[in-house]
């Protein structure tokens, strides 16, 4: 009997990772913790490179840096895929969040957010593109490259002027990778996810006059009438790197409950 692309022959359900390697910036909190988390779960050896990496999952390895530094990001790369034993799968995920319209920022803002969130995913790939490349070599169709993204890449959000323009760079972005490196057998994608219950988004609440009216007015604004989790964001990004997507590339998986592609009618009342 045959074995699929996604699973290696002997290896139990549920473990269809068991002999890759994953690493993933902004892994110790909100999406980047979860993805790590379920990697991990599947059989992925995985690091977790992070500014601030205490909150990084049971089961991965912790590495200190910060996505601004390209020479902190090179030593974290390299200690990872020393550790792990190389690279077949990298979640670009490290980012921050920005509010205001295009007259709030001071252009210090604006560079330091477009540095973390685009810059960081440069920084990140550049140094983790050279392990890819061999694991491919190795192993065709397990090398791939997976950027957090937003839908405020392709859907007009007020007062996200600045993070909607970095997020519009990295689906550009994404897209440019995937044709550059497609023949590398390196895949490139992307994840979309709608506004996810994470850290940050509470941390906003938090800051708003009237934190319960802020949350269902998120609620309302996706069509399914709840926030993304964390988990449901993980899981596509962990689609998106598996073998199990081995012919995908090149794409933006929007996890958004609707909010991206459909228009309702308002709700009776």
């Amino acid at each position: 009997m045959s074995t699929s692309a996604d699973q290696a022959p002997g290896t139990a359900p549920g473990r269809d990772l068991a002999g890759l390697t994953a690493l993933v910036t902004g892994g110790a909190s909100g999406i980047g913790a979860a993805t790590a988390a379920l990697l991990t779960a599947r059989g992925a050896r995985v690091a977790v490179l992070d500014r601030d990496p205490a909150g990084a999952p049971a089961g991965t390895y912790a590495v200190a840096a910060d996505v601004t530094d390209d020479a902190a990001v090179r030593a974290g790369v390299a200690e990872a895929v020393a550790e792990l034993g190389g690279l077949h799968i990298l979640v670009s995920n490290a980012g921050i969040g920005a509010i205001g319209t295009v007259e709030d920022n001071a252009d210090d803002e604006w560079l330091r957010v477009l540095d973390i969130n685009v810059l960081g995913m440069v920084r990140t790939a550049r140094a983790a593109l050279p392990h890819l490349r061999e694991a491919a070599a190795v192993r065709p169709g397990s090398a791939s490259i997976t950027n957090t993204c937003s839908i405020a890449a392709t859907a007009g959000l007020p007062q996200r002027a600045l993070y909607s323009a970095s997020k519009g760079a990295v689906l550009s972005l994404t897209l440019a990778m995937a044709a550059d490196h497609v023949r590398e057998g390196v895949r490139v994608n992307c994840v979309n996810p709608g506004t996810a219950d994470t850290p940050w988004i509470g941390r906003l609440l938090d800051q708003a006059e009237d934190p319960a009216a802020e949350r269902a007015a998120l609620d309302a604004r996706q069509p399914m009438g709840r926030l993304v989790s964390a988990d449901e964001v993980a899981a596509a990004i962990v689609y998106l790197a598996s073998p199990a997507a081995a012919s995908v590339t090149g794409t933006a998986l929007a996890v958004d409950g609707g909010m991206q592609g459909l228009r309702l009618r308002p709700a009776a009342t």
